[in-house]
């Protein structure tokens, strides 16, 4: 039976980045050894950073005024990063989940922090608009894309203060103006490449601006001033991560990407709002195009355990929620094909027959 995988992360990879990498695993680079065993200080593997940094830049758009660099950790390693090297007096932070409670949290043993706005106040159902953006803060930091509750930025907002993001789960999913932001980082696990690796990209002002002593390896300038490479990098996450930035300049760049991103979003949104058995769960303009979140119908909630084992059966692997928020997710990131989103809903439809 064909699965389709719909995991939140580590996540879905295209198969022709998955040959690629099962071969280096045996012969990287027609050296003889096996990627997982070469050193990373070898010409072949320097050149693979330097391809990857440079993919990146060409896809995203980045300015000539930014640097890039990979470093081993998780997101989470950033929420702690980001305020030891710019929280001075006061940051600012846009709370909309998990994820910025968990930064919030890190950044208040540097300094102050300021929740300039919230959606908690209905259970992160939506991304906060028109709030005012204080002009002493050090920075804004936001999450672009917010994995457990299904809710993500669509435009690149306005600031006044450097703005800083975590785009760890729509990163290159869509177009963005990078020079709206001062840094823009991320884990790889979602659109990019295996856990154990992060991307940095960040402003060169922002390079001046480290606002104490720190131990060697949390400083920014450290990484920029080594290559990623002050020790020894995660060497598989980044070939992996070098492999998918090639299938997306391959497959059309940003914009063939988006388009099919939107495609997806919008055939599992038109059939969670048509089908009389589920429900979305977030406000429709700030619905992600990454992760996809519904429940069953109010009265229907008894189904719910019915129908993970159906969809299951049929070989819809990673839908369950989050365990906070309950339901079903569907994450649909760049590699997901329409496939298996077509799967999905002929899956939904077909127990919907069931019972209506």
């Amino acid at each position: 039976m064909k699965k389709y995988n719909f995991n939140a992360g580590p996540s879905v990879l295209p198969e022709v980045v998955l040959q690629q990498a099962a071969k280096a695993i045996i012969d990287f680079d027609s050296t003889g050894l096996s990627l997982l065993s070469i050193s990373h200080r070898t010409p072949e593997f320097e050149a693979v950073v330097e391809e990857a940094k440079s993919l990146m830049k060409e896809l995203l758009g980045i300015p000539d005024n930014y640097k890039i660099y990979f470093v081993g950790g998780g997101a989470s390693t950033q929420f702690f990063h980001i305020p030891a090297n710019f929280l001075a007096k006061k940051a600012g932070y846009v709370h909309t989940g998990v994820w910025t409670k968990k930064a919030i949290k890190e950044a208040k043993f540097y300094g102050k922090v300021e929740v300039v706005a919230s959606s908690e106040d209905r259970n992160f159902t939506y991304i906060p608009k028109g709030f005012e953006i204080p002009e002493d803060l050090d920075y804004l930091y936001i999450c672009a894309n917010n994995t457990i509750y299904g809710t993500e930025y669509k435009m690149d907002i306005d600031s006044p203060v450097p703005l800083i993001a975590d785009m760890s789960s729509n990163i290159l999913s869509r177009p963005i103006d990078v020079s709206k932001y001062a840094m823009i980082y991320g884990g790889a696990q979602k659109n990019l490449a295996p856990a154990g690796v992060s991307f940095v990209i960040i402003r060169d002002d922002m390079l001046e601006k480290v606002v104490r002593e720190l131990p060697t390896m949390m400083n920014v300038n450290t990484h920029v001033e080594n290559d990623s490479m002050f020790n020894t990098p995660p060497v598989f996450p980044i070939y992996v991560l070098r492999e998918t930035l090639k299938w997306m300049k391959a497959e059309g760049g940003l914009e063939a990407i988006h388009r099919r991103n939107e495609e997806k979003a919008a055939m599992l949104y038109a059939e969670i709002d048509r089908n009389s058995l589920f429900r979305g769960t977030v406000e429709k303009e700030d619905r992600s195009s990454m992760n996809i979140c519904f429940v069953m119908s109010e009265g229907k909630e008894e189904l719910a355990a019915e129908f993970m084992t159906f969809a299951k059966d049929r070989g819809m692997v990673g839908i369950k929620g989050h365990r906070l928020v309950g339901g079903f997710r569907a994450s649909c990131y760049n590699a997901c094909p329409v496939e298996a989103v077509e799967a999905l809903v002929k899956c939904m439809q077909d127990f919907e027959k069931r019972w209506v």
